[in-house]
């Protein structure tokens, strides 16, 4: 082919790529105004389409370093949507400014697309229709959203992309334990997971009942559904089947949690462990059935009141859960130094009463710096694994009282067992 036309079938393909993102956000524009005159609209499904093609010839005429030509025209285009804004607006007092603005991101889009950023041009035109589209689902977001919950998104944007960029990704402090960047990292993955919890929760909303409450809630915490469940217990002593189901789900979640969070440090040693975790997970899942089966329910009749776990994302407890963390991989550390494997498996059984998360964090990044062996740090993670599971329903049992507790008990004695023979089939593969 000769050179010509190759460089005039790109400017065709950058041109076309350009005319398309303005004609699909003008779709949208237009069946979202499709109800007014034509002459009352700003612009709809044509003007877009033009404006998009005006960007890609803009760029193409302005070559590699064509920004004033592609300014200038951006800048006439800005006076016309402001006219027909002002029109509009003299029409209707209730205008938004959105349609003049997104006609200004198309050019830029199909400007985009005329310097070949195809991709990036493309991608952010079904963005922009997305956000554009969704104009009735997002407004009831803001209508719906409490202000503890919208101070908690900014607090996880402020620790996750404001203050995890600024620190180094060295190892520092007593024995080299610590890398802050890798530390605030897993204070940021454990709070986005709190995160995401929380919402599920709420959105699941209490007619979705005890089952629900313990799948979205074991996302958050196992333990804090456990002891919800327990306190239930007291009152409603006719449910032990349906709350011990519950508690039972919500443990379940624990596993694939945990090798998730593994997974995010290292991948290899989150495959040794889903064999055990993933064996206790699916004992977890039959004791719930067997539970709900017994208490002749199905998921859909279990109505009660969900229970919304704490908003994990104030920053006080973001930086303590950073302190607790820095000091189980300082102990972790010194235990593996000069204690050997007794040493770890002693920190991660009392750690795992507290929090399965950051010791099988801990114990990952200390097992990628080589300072833990592959069996050591297996067994450290699942002896977390192990006391957190224990711990539960010695809660249930001190709290809720035996019949709920006892049926906890043999679920979560039932895990272990499972784990035990999916870590067997680790070791019969080392």
């Amino acid at each position: 082919m000769p050179a010509d036309q190759a460089i005039t079938l790109t400017t065709l393909g950058r041109l076309a790529v350009a005319l398309a993102i303005g004609l699909m956000v003008g779709l949208e524009r237009g069946w979202e105004q499709r109800e007014r005159h034509t002459v009352e609209r700003i612009a709809g499904l044509r003007t877009f389409g033009v404006i998009g093609l005006l960007g890609g010839v803009a760029a193409h005429l302005g070559g590699p370093g064509g920004d004033a030509i592609i300014a200038a025209i951006g800048f006439a285009l800005a006076l016309v949507m402001t006219a027909g804004y002002w029109r509009e607006s003299a029409i209707d007092r209730d205008v938004s400014l959105i349609t003049a603005v997104s006609a200004l991101l198309t050019y830029a889009l199909g400007a985009l697309a005329g310097r070949g950023e195809l991709l990036a041009a493309s991608s952010s035109g079904v963005v922009l229709a997305m956000v554009l589209g969704f104009r009735p689902e997002l407004h009831e977001m803001v209508r719906r959203i409490e202000r503890t919950e919208l101070l908690a998104t900014f607090r996880l944007l402020l620790i996750s992309v404001v203050m995890l960029p600024v620190l180094p990704n060295r190892d520092l402090g007593p024995w080299h334990a610590i890398n802050l960047y890798s530390l605030w990292w897993m204070v940021v993955l454990v709070a986005g997971i709190s995160y995401v919890g929380y919402f599920a929760t709420r959105l699941a909303g209490p007619e979705r009942g005890l089952l629900a409450t313990g799948v979205f809630g074991g996302i958050a915490s196992s333990t804090a559904v456990a002891l919800a469940m327990a306190h239930r217990a007291v009152v409603e002593t006719g449910i032990p089947q349906v709350l011990a189901a519950g508690a039972t789900i919500a443990s379940a979640v624990m596993g694939p949690r945990m090798i998730m969070i593994v997974a995010a440090v290292s991948p290899n040693l989150a495959l040794d462990i889903a064999w055990p975790l993933g064996a206790a997970t699916l004992a977890a899942l039959a004791a719930t059935a067997w539970f709900a089966w017994r208490a002749g329910v199905e998921r859909g009749r279990v109505v009660s009141q969900s229970v919304t776990p704490q908003n994990p994302l104030d920053l006080g407890m973001a930086i303590r859960f950073g302190f607790v963390l820095a000091a189980i991989l300082i102990a972790a550390r010194v235990a593996s130094l000069y204690a050997g494997r007794s040493g770890l498996f002693a920190v991660a059984g009392l750690s795992g009463l507290i929090d399965v998360d950051a010791i099988s964090l801990s114990v990952a990044s200390i097992f990628v710096r080589g300072g833990a062996s592959r069996m050591t740090a297996i067994g450290a993670i699942l002896i977390a694994a192990a006391s957190n599971t224990l711990l539960k329903p010695t809660l249930a049992i001190a709290i809720g009282g035996r019949a709920f507790g006892v049926r906890f008990l043999f679920a979560s004695l039932a895990m272990m067992a499972a784990g035990a023979l999916g870590l067997l089939a680790v070791w019969g593969g080392l």
